[in-house]
C-alpha cells in the first residue's frame, strides 16, 4: 500500500508541475505573478499529499513570524520544505546556485521571480556578490530564505553549518526566523516513498538583529538542532494521518538547495 500511495502521488505531482510549468508561462511577465504560481504549485502538492499518500503539513508557530523584510534559516531534510514554504512567505525569495537559472523552463521562472543566485565560479566575490543581491531582496521587503547546511541532510546526520548565514544576518540587520522541521522523516531526500502520518515544520521564536557573528551562528545551530531533533523524536507514522491542523492556507549560505 504505501509503495502504491507514494507512486499514485509522485505521478500526479510531476504531472502537475509539468502542466503548471507550461500552462503557467504567462506568469513570466512579472515576478509577482511567478510567486503566486509558485505558491499555487506549493498548495497544490501539499493538498496531493494529503490526499493521495496520506502525509499532512502542519505548520506551528506560525505568530513568531515577524512582518516585513526577513532572513529565514531552515533545516532542509527534503524537498517538502521548499515547497511548503513558498505557501507561507507573501515575498520569499531563495538564495540558490546559479547554475539553476540555466535549466529550460525551470530556470525562466527563477529568473523572474528574482531569486538571489550565487555564482561560485566568481571564488571570494561570490559572498559580497550575494549580500549585495540580497540586500536588494531585503529592501524590496521580501522574505530570504537560506538553508544553512546548503544542502539536504539526512535524518539524523551532524549539523553542518556553513558561515554564509551568519555574513547574511550581520549584513542585511533584519530579524533571522530560525525554521525546524521532521520532514526527512516522511519524505526523504533520494527516495520516492512519501510515508503518512503529520511532517511538522515549525517556525522558531526569531532572533533580533545586533548580535556579534560567532554568538549568532552559535545561537541559530542550537536551536534549530534542538527544535528539530525534538520533532524526529516522535518518528514517522505509517499509520492513518493524525488530526493535526494542516496549513495550505516552498550558496555560499552554505550552498544552494539541491532538488
Amino acid at each position: 500500500m504505501l509503495a502504491l500511495r507514494s507512486l499514485a502521488f509522485n505521478v500526479c505531482f510531476y504531472a502537475v508541475t509539468t502542466l503548471l510549468a507550461l500552462g503557467g508561462l504567462p506568469t513570466l511577465v512579472s515576478r509577482r505573478a511567478v510567486l503566486r504560481l509558485a505558491r499555487l504549485w506549493g498548495r497544490i502538492t501539499l493538498w496531493l499529499l494529503r490526499v493521495v499518500a496520506g502525509m499532512r503539513v502542519e505548520f506551528r508557530g506560525l505568530e513568531n513570524i515577524p512582518k516585513g523584510p526577513l532572513l529565514v534559516a531552515a533545516k532542509h531534510q527534503s524537498a517538502l520544505e521548499t515547497l511548503a514554504l513558498c505557501t507561507v512567505f507573501p515575498e520569499f525569495a531563495y538564495i540558490l546556485k546559479r547554475e539553476l537559472l540555466l535549466i529550460p523552463l525551470i530556470g525562466w521562472y527563477l529568473s523572474r521571480s528574482g531569486m538571489v543566485a550565487i555564482d561560485r565560479s566568481k571564488g571570494a566575490r561570490a559572498m559580497s556578490l550575494m549580500n549585495a543581491a540580497a540586500a536588494d531582496a531585503i529592501r524590496d521587503g521580501r522574505q530570504l530564505i537560506i538553508f544553512p547546511e546548503g544542502t539536504r541532510r539526512a535524518v539524523g546526520a551532524p549539523p553542518a553549518y556553513k558561515q554564509g548565514l551568519s555574513h547574511l544576518y550581520t549584513a542585511l540587520k533584519v530579524p533571522c526566523l530560525p525554521v525546524a522541521l521532521n520532514t526527512g522523516q516522511f519524505w526523504a531526500r533520494n527516495s520516492l516513498v512519501r510515508r503518512p502520518g503529520t511532517a511538522v515544520i515549525q517556525f522558531l521564536e526569531p532572533i533580533p538583529p545586533g548580535m556579534g557573528r560567532p554568538e549568532f551562528q552559535a545561537l541559530a545551530q542550537e536551536r534549530l538542532e534542538a527544535a528539530s531533533n525534538a520533532l524526529l523524536e516522535g518518528g514517522p507514522k505509517d499509520s492513518a494521518p493524525q488530526s493535526a491542523s494542516s496549513s495550505a492556507a516552498e550558496a555560499p549560505v552554505g550552498a544552494a538547495p539541491r532538488r
